[in-house]
């Protein structure tokens, strides 16, 4: 054979191979039947990452997933062939059908927060449901149907771990809740807004991003997909032209809206609402000396209104007194230099009419703001004038007939207290305190007093009680100084006790006992009416020991926590960091208990009682006028018979001097 010929015969047969093998069937492509054969059983699982995770594929929900309504599982499992498979099969993935949302995702917070290594950030799965389970938008069950957006961001947004782990707080999510965006898509709106109509959805990106929705001079276009029509009158506003221009110091719709915990401005809570706009919402710009620095806009706006006539009545609860958007306006507020403005000179009678029918020009020219700083007008300089002339005459006059009237005070007291007189034309006393026990008393008295000033005063910083000193460091220093005054006090007074005689007879006297007990009831029933027999009392009556030991306790409490707060460094590294948490608590209501209980029990003994008052002046000199002593403590035999004593020998030294005086002179 030729080699020719040859050629052909191969040719032939070449041919005849190609026809048959072009006639040979195709191998049958997979079903999802096929596969679902082995991956709708429960027990079908692999091992990741030292887990077993289930590979089930639940049929129902599958094919109503609209993955399952358009697509086979090799579609998405390319590498799949024949069944069955083999492992290590490639994940699939979404940017394979979705590449402009991968791309728009890629530069998105979440995504960064996966490349830097978070493995708790959202990915596709986690807001759209497992690949097996997506549903259509539109779909009620979708994790993205509208109503159900904020439960899918919640899932790691309201989470304790991820909060624990990332640092990111669930606290926007719970305002959310609360707000009347929240509160409405609870209720069943299709149109309020969720967290994507804000945040954006695969292009979620941080606040301090420029690209991000978020973003502060992106706000009011943000917020403008739903209100429109206060976005165009905010733009054209003082506010809205400042952060065109560039001003972030400028407030948006957040500023004063707030963020996720918006709510109405009906609602006396909402930041918003008449009764806050001047003491919160404006304030926190306008009061501040920030704009008066930077931008030479007055400050102290908010705080010159509460003081008029406006602002108080607001603060007492007046629901038509005038509110700073009662004024400048809402979302259109204009420099008073703008014709369009409400407070422009032209526009004020109009303005002031609302409240005021009939206001004409004259009336405008009140101030709305009064005590406005280095104002030249007329007005102000004879408020200010008419102020200082007042003060004076109020210190003047007010403090004279305080002098009169102490000086008057001064002699009545000495001379009602000279009034219980003996034949010697002198007060019948007993002596209830010695002079140790009044130095003591001194001592417990001034430290405790001072104690109860710096102590509150930190408490409530604004109260007048705040502006009793220059500063932190003062107020902190007299209160230690105050402090340790009273624990060396406490100490003397326990060697007081141990060491000295008088000290020792007034532990043992200050001793409750079961008489103690008895004489409450008979008290009560004596002054109710109920017993014509009046109660008798030794040296220490049962409401003097219950308010001594009472001062036992409250001194060492609140010594030991006052010294736990002094040094909670030290402390804070032996104890448990929370015992300074404990202490701090309890030094405040011992303190309030201390107070109250001085003011209430202590000064109603010594000060308010019909018996003693204006006061007891057992304090100052020691003494008690006997008659008195005697009518509260009739079983003290001991001082009475002292005082009688002295009052025996003081009675016979008269005599034997009125017997000189008879014998006459040689």
């Amino acid at each position: 054979m030729n080699r020719i010929a040859k050629f052909i015969l191969l040719f032939l047969v070449l041919w005849t191979g190609l026809a048959q093998a072009k006639k040979a069937p195709a191998a049958p492509k997979l079903t999802n039947d096929d596969c679902l054969a082995c991956h709708s059983d429960a027990s079908l699982t692999t091992e990741r990452d030292g887990k077993q995770v289930s590979l089930q594929v639940k049929e129902d929900t599958y094919k109503n997933s609209i993955h399952g309504m358009m697509f086979n599982c090799t579609d998405c499992h390319t590498d799949v062939k024949e069944v069955p498979h083999g492992t290590g099969l490639a994940k699939p993935k979404c940017a394979t059908c979705h590449a402009d949302q991968q791309k728009v995702y890629e530069d998105s917070y979440h995504a960064k927060a996966i490349a830097a290594g978070d493995t708790k950030a959202a990915r596709c799965v986690d807001c759209h449901g497992g690949p097996h389970e997506i549903l259509p938008a539109s779909d009620p069950n979708s994790k993205i149907n509208h109503k159900n957006i904020p439960q899918t961001c919640a899932a790691c947004h309201n989470n304790k771990l991820v909060e624990e782990s990332t640092g990111l707080s669930s606290q926007p999510f719970i305002s959310y809740e609360q707000s009347v965006h929240g509160k409405a898509v609870a209720g069943g709106s299709d149109k309020a807004a969720v967290c994507t109509d804000c945040h954006g959805s695969h292009d979620i990106r941080t606040a301090g991003d420029p690209k991000s929705s978020i973003f502060k001079a992106n706000v009011p276009n943000t917020c403008a997909k739903c209100h429109e029509p206060q976005k165009a009158e905010f733009m054209t506003s003082i506010h809205g032209q400042a952060v065109l221009k560039g001003n972030l110091h400028a407030p948006v719709c957040t500023d004063c809206h707030g963020i996720h915990l918006i709510k109405r401005p009906i609602d006396p809570t909402s930041s918003v609402s008449a009764q806050n706009l001047a003491r919160t919402t404006c304030a926190q710009c306008h009061e501040s000396v920030k704009l008066s620095e930077e931008f030479g806009v007055p400050g102290r706006r908010a705080s010159t209104y509460m003081a008029s006539y406006h602002g108080m009545a607001a603060q007492m609860g007046s629901r038509v007194a005038a509110n700073c958007a009662s004024c400048h306006g809402v979302h259109n507020i204009l420099p008073s230099s703008d014709p369009k403005s409400m407070v422009n000179k032209a526009n004020l009678v109009t303005t002031c009419g609302k409240c005021h029918p009939g206001a004409n020009e004259n009336f405008t020219k009140a101030k709305v703001h009064i005590d406005t700083p280095r104002a030249a007008d007329m007005g102000s300089v004879a408020v200010r004038f008419i102020r200082k002339f007042y003060l004076m005459m109020i210190f003047a006059t007010i403090g004279g007939m305080l002098l009169h009237n102490l000086i008057i005070m001064r002699r009545k007291l000495a001379d009602r207290r000279k009034g219980h007189a003996h034949f010697s034309g002198g007060p019948r006393t007993v002596e209830r305190m010695n002079t140790n026990q009044r130095r003591q008393h001194l001592v417990l008295l001034i430290s405790f007093i001072t104690l109860v000033f710096t102590g509150f005063a930190l408490k409530y910083p604004t109260s007048w009680l705040g502006a009793l000193f220059i500063n932190e460091t003062v107020r902190s220093v007299v209160h230690r100084i105050a402090g340790a005054t009273l624990a060396i006090g406490g100490l003397y007074h326990i060697y007081y006790l141990a060491a000295l005689k008088d000290g020792r007879k007034m532990f043992v006297d200050m001793l409750p006992n079961i008489k103690d007990v008895f004489d409450v009831r008979d008290v009560l029933l004596y002054y109710l009416g109920l017993s014509d027999k009046r109660p008798q009392f030794a040296r220490f009556t049962y409401a003097e020991k219950m308010e001594y030991w009472a001062l036992v306790w409250g001194t060492i409490v609140m010594v030991v926590t006052g010294l736990m707060l002094w040094f909670k460094v030290s402390v804070g590294n032996i104890l448990p960091r929370w015992t300074i948490d404990a202490a701090t608590a309890v030094h405040f209501y011992e303190a309030v208990l201390a107070t109250l209980a001085i003011i209430v029990w202590h000064f109603y003994q010594v000060i308010f009682d019909p018996d003693v008052y204006p006061i007891n002046w057992a304090w100052f000199d020691g003494k008690m006028v006997l008659e008195h002593y005697r009518d509260e403590h009739g079983l003290d035999a001991e001082t009475l018979q002292a005082a009688y004593a002295a009052e025996q020998a003081e009675q016979e030294a008269a005599r034997e001097k009125e017997d000189e005086e008879a014998v006459p002179s040689k």
